[in-house]
């Protein structure tokens, strides 16, 4: 089996079970961080922001829907 195979089978799965895969292949991985330009700091504040105003949370379908999706 191929990487290019197991990613074709992959991406026939539904969204849900897309997203378990992704996070059980990236959790499989060695912690590594690198931050260049910013951007877990800024993953961080926008979490922090989120947890403590869980309202203003938009949808990944919302998100998808304004982009014309």
């Amino acid at each position: 089996m191929t990487i290019e195979s197991i990613q074709k089978e992959a991406l026939q799965l539904p969204e849900d079970q897309r997203a378990k895969l992704a996070g059980e292949l990236l959790t499989s991985l060695p912690a590594l961080l690198v931050d260049e330009d910013g951007g877990v700091a800024e993953a961080r504040r926008r979490s922090a922001d989120l947890d403590q105003s869980p309202d203003e949370a938009i949808s990944w379908d919302d998100i998808k829907r304004n982009l014309g999706r």
